[in-house]
């Protein structure tokens, strides 16, 4: 053998010696790859990480690596180890970084954590490596939690162009719309996503959200009494937000020392025989009813209530009906003396003072005498205009 021949000869050897070594350890990459699925399986998780960690670091160029860290960022989600399952994700992306899919997992789990920002940079990745219609939408919605609208909105009409015949492009512009508070615009997108897939449910209750958003409470439970018979789950959470952001009012008001009923030119004696005496105070109690849960620090402070007369412009709405008030008609206080709030029956009791004149012949108009209250209740909303006062004339207004 000449020694160009045998130079030939030891070069394949040590090529081969090379060769046989990674198949190997892409084999056993592959067999850890196996026992962690099958540990992962049985809810063996801390073990099944160990396998995969194994199969990347037998083979980290291996045709298994990627997917064995994939599996490892699984696991660790299951023990609730969210950070590391973010550096097996971001591990499996620098061991393939041509795969689109891993930054869209990375993504959703930055979304779900409300790492709003992280996640957009994920969906961009992904979108650079695959411009699919799945990966615009997913970008459109790491843009709208970060009020991007203009951004979301371009990606979800790329989104609609892309697939015209699918719902998600007018469901996402709808999304964007009702963010803006453009609850009408929205409205007619979300009908447009139900007309391209009448069972796309989270449209419906989109809907609702809308009409509940505009005050339109009718409105919203048609949408609730629709979605009871397809999505209870959807139906249920769209009522909630109904009562919460459904303004407060009085539902019932009443008194049992107080004759609010009386017409004018009542005298102040006749309502307790202690206010015969002059310059006499004595206390008397209204009870109010509220529809919903109210924060009691605003129940309860005196200064959101008022207690005065009338000034309404209705028919015989005025204090005294309008005509001239007498010398002898006492003020009513203004505010309350004290007020408590009961949470379980929803009720504040307005506790207040009436003092007699000098010459103990006052008069006053009980039928008149508007009480208001400004406050607000346990979600932050302000009452509702149309049950924020009371007077014993025409009730609850």
């Amino acid at each position: 053998m000449d020694l160009l021949s045998a130079t030939s000869a030891n070069a394949d050897l040590l090529f081969s010696a090379t060769i046989q070594p990674q198949s190997q350890l892409d084999e056993l990459s592959s067999r850890a790859l196996t026992t962690g699925i099958d540990l992962y399986m049985n809810k063996r998780y801390k073990e099944a990480a160990q396998e995969f960690q194994r199969a990347v670091g037998l083979s980290p160029q291996g045709q298994y690596a990627s997917d064995a860290s994939n599996y490892q960022a699984n696991a660790y989600l299951k023990l609730g180890k969210t950070e590391k399952a973010i550096d097996a994700y971001e591990q499996s992306i620098r061991l393939n970084p041509y795969r689109d899919d891993t930054h869209v997992t990375l993504g959703n789990l930055y979304y779900s954590l409300n790492r709003f920002k992280d996640a957009e940079e994920q969906y961009k990745e992904a979108v650079r490596k695959n411009p699919s219609a799945v990966n615009h939408y997913s970008l459109g919605q790491a843009h709208l939690e970060l009020d991007k609208y203009s951004q979301a909105e371009k990606e979800f009409n790329i989104v609609k162009r892309m697939a015209p015949e699918k719902a998600n492009g007018d469901y996402g512009i709808g999304l964007s719309y009702s963010r803006q508070g453009r609850y009408e615009d929205a409205i007619q997108r979300f009908e447009q996503a139900i007309r391209k897939d009448r069972d796309l449910y989270d449209a419906y209750a989109e809907i609702g959200y809308a009409y509940a958003d505009l005050g339109e409470m009718d409105q919203a439970q048609e949408i609730v009494d629709f979605l009871d018979k397809k999505s209870a789950g959807l139906a249920d959470t769209l009522s909630r937000y109904m009562y919460k952001v459904d303004p407060p009012k009085f539902s019932l008001v009443y008194s049992t020392d107080f004759f609010h009923t009386q017409s004018m030119n009542t005298t102040v004696a006749s309502l307790d025989a202690y206010l015969a005496d002059p310059n006499a105070s004595k206390t008397f109690t209204m009870k109010f009813v509220f529809d919903k849960e109210m924060d009691r620090e605003s129940v309860e402070n005196r200064f959101n209530w008022g207690i005065g007369r009338s000034t309404g412009s209705g028919p015989g709405e005025m204090y005294n009906f309008g005509l001239p008030v007498a010398d002898t008609e006492i003020m009513p206080p203004g505010y309350p003396d004290h007020v408590y709030y009961d949470n379980q029956s929803l009720t504040a009791v307005v506790t207040f003072s009436l003092t007699q004149n000098e010459a103990a012949n006052g008069t006053i108009d009980p039928s008149h005498i508007e009480f208001t209250f400004t406050g607000k209740d346990k979600f932050g909303y302000k009452m509702n205009p149309s049950g924020d006062q009371f007077r014993g004339f025409n009730g609850i207004a």
